[in-house]
């Protein structure tokens, strides 16, 4: 990490704390967020401890039959090392019990997965009179890379403005374990989940991309500035519009 870079974390770690403390002390006693053992959750719940202290942040690690058993060690031994409190969750029971009554649909299931996920966070959210810290990043919800009303819920976004390549940055400034760094985004919906291969491109090319289309840069002119194919402005580009229902709060019908 060069110092520029390590300054800049410095900064957007600051400016995160102030954010999370402020918000979360004015509504509510805690934070409970989700824990996947993987890059954007860790460098939530590392952000929420140095903002409210480990007493008041809650992590659920909640895995079912295609989860690796990596990714569980990981979120554990995360939680063990701030002294976070947590606890595991089976949801194949829960997922099973939707599957006698629901058709079968791989997809369907997945974004239900991210659901029940949601419901579990807000149940123990309501119990404790804590806020849903929610793990989505900035690249992930511009192209629409979450599940509304799943992993798109949440009271607060600590990292909702940062791209994923800020928050891989983040994540060495805070001493997120490599490993973590290193791991492949997934949001395991599915058997062998890997978000870069569903969305078809990295998010080291979609980033710059994102950040130009952001400035009102015509997708000719990205193309030209980034050295890229078109086609790939174009399809990222598409991948905003086409999400846009899930950064919008619904529709109301006016009378």
């Amino acid at each position: 990490m060069t110092g520029r870079t390590r300054d800049n974390s410095a900064i957007l770690s600051k400016k995160i704390k102030r954010f999370i403390s402020s918000y979360a002390s004015s509504h509510a006693k805690g934070l409970v967020l989700g824990l996947s053992g993987g890059l954007d959750s860790s460098v939530v719940l590392k952000l929420c401890v140095i903002a409210l202290g480990p007493q008041k942040v809650f992590g659920l690690v909640m895995s079912n039959h295609i989860t690796p058993p990596q990714d569980i060690t990981d979120a554990v031994e995360l939680a063990k090392s701030l002294s976070v409190r947590y606890q595991i969750i089976d949801l194949d029971p829960i997922i099973e019990k939707y599957s006698q009554i629901l058709p079968e649909n791989e997809r369907a299931r997945g974004n239900l997965t991210a659901r029940i996920r949601m419901n579990i966070l807000y149940y123990y959210a309501a119990i404790n009179s804590y806020l849903v810290a929610g793990t989505s990043d900035k690249s992930e919800r511009k192209i629409g890379f979450f599940t509304k009303f799943g992993d798109g819920a949440a009271d607060i976004l600590p990292i909702g403005d940062l791209y994923k390549t800020q928050v891989r940055e983040l994540a060495h400034f805070l001493q997120i374990p490599q490993a973590i760094i290193e791991k492949k985004s997934s949001p395991r919906l599915w058997d062998n989940h890997l978000a870069e291969e569903e969305i078809g491109m990295t998010y080291e090319k979609i980033d710059p991309i994102l950040q130009l289309l952001e400035k009102k840069n015509k997708p000719q002119e990205i193309a030209r500035k980034l050295k890229v194919p078109l086609s790939d402005v174009r399809k990222v580009k598409e991948m905003v519009e086409k999400s846009e229902h899930k950064r919008d709060p619904p529709p109301i019908a006016k009378i």
